[in-house]
Parts: C-alpha cells; structure tokens; sequence
C-alpha cells in the first residue's frame, strides 16, 4: 500500500494554510514594512531636471539619478544651511524641476509603498533658514548670508545672469532655496513675487538627500560642504 503524503504549508491552530494565502500575507506585511519605512526613515526619488548639477543629474532625455531621502535627521531638527532637501510644492512651483505624479496604477501602488518615486516634489539646496538675510551678489559674484560671502565649490554656473539681485530676510519657519545650477533652477529667486514668496515652509520638507544609489556609476554618499561653517 502506497503512503498518502501530505504537504502541510502552514496552520492556523489546526488548520493547514493555503499556500496562496501565506504568500498574501508575507505581501501585506512588507508593504506594511514598506510603508513604515516610507513615513518615518527612507523615500526613494529620481532627479527629474538639470537644476542641481554637477552635484544631481537630471537629464529628462537621458540619465537621471536615484537618491535617498533620510528623514531621521529631522525628527529633532529643522534643516540646516547647506543641506539638500526634497520638499513638497509650496504652491504653483511645479514645472519648475519637480518630481513628475506616477501615471498608472502600478507606478501609484509602488509609490504609496515607497518603492517609486512619488509626484509633488522638488530638490533644491537650503541657502538660508529662518531669520537669515540671503543677499545677490558681493562684488565676486557670491552669495551673502547675514553680511557672510559664501564660497559655494558646488555651484555649476556662476555666470552674470545666474546672479540676479535680490536682498531677503527669511521668516522664522520657512527656507530660502536655490539650485546648484544657478543659470538652470527656477526656485526661491523664481517664485520671490508669488503669495509665498519664494520661501519653503519647514513643514514641508520631507527630508535631507543622503545618497545617490543609480546609476551605478555615479553612486555617492552627500557629504556637508562646509560652504555655510563660517555661520555656526
């Protein structure tokens, strides 16, 4: 007599498990992973336009890196000088280099897990915090920060026409951000006569970039410049 075989994959109590429902279950807990990740520590994006070279790249037709976004830092902080930070669209910044909605249902489902870039977003640089007189230019063509000039080593184009005058003060809970590629980024200086101002409020900062995981080539960890040291 041959023996009956029986392949138990898991049990409840008593009851064997189908092994369909042990693979929905093993799915559910990951995204739950996945979105406790998302919220408190990790966020994956891509870098969508040209405004933060050399140190992003965002070539709509060609490469685009990868990064991740830490949020462990702000927990007990605001962002600092220097730092770069994603942030949500304070309000008609959009179009200027943001992070494009996912488009279909895949994309979406992904993006909620944290495993796709999510839309709404932009990647800029903190120039100056809350209180912070930002100013363009001193006579060497560099930014001024509370009467400071600020050697900036990161900047792509310091060109004339990257360094149209403007003269602001900060408001306590808000930044003033700029692009790396000073001739190329519509942020704070494009948006100075909007409602907002030109300033990110605190809040909506998601996070600070940590590093650049693809393509593979250009991986790198975000280091502090040190450009913005002389005003601790």
């Amino acid at each position: 007599m041959r023996p009956r075989v029986r392949t138990v994959v898991g049990r409840w109590g008593d009851r064997a498990v189908p092994l369909w429902l042990e693979v929905v279950a093993l799915l559910v807990v990951a995204l739950l992973l996945s979105l406790v990740v998302k919220s408190l520590f990790l966020q994956t994006f891509y870098v969508p336009s040209e405004s933060m070279e050399p140190t992003l790249t965002g070539n709509p037709d060609g490469a685009q890196d990868r990064i991740v976004v830490q949020k462990v830092s702000y927990w007990g902080r605001d962002p600092h000088r220097g730092e770069v930070v994603v942030f949500e669209d304070p309000g008609g910044w959009l179009g200027s280099g943001g992070f494009d909605d996912p488009t279909n249902a895949a994309q979406k489902l992904l993006s909620t897990a944290g495993l796709y870039p999510s839309g709404g977003h932009l990647v800029k640089r903190v120039i100056g915090v809350g209180g912070d007189t930002v100013k363009c230019c001193d006579t060497g063509g560099r930014i001024e920060v509370n009467g400071v000039a600020i050697e900036e080593p990161y900047v792509k184009d310091a060109s004339a026409t990257a360094r149209l005058p403007f003269d602001v003060t900060v408001p306590d809970g808000y930044l003033w951000v700029m692009g790396d590629n000073r001739g190329n980024s519509a942020d704070s200086r494009a948006h100075m006569d909007s409602p907002g101002g030109g300033y990110v409020p605190d809040d909506r900062v998601v996070g600070k970039v940590a590093f650049v995981v693809w393509p593979w080539k250009d991986r790198a960890v975000l280091h502090d410049p040190g450009a913005f040291a002389s005003l601790d």
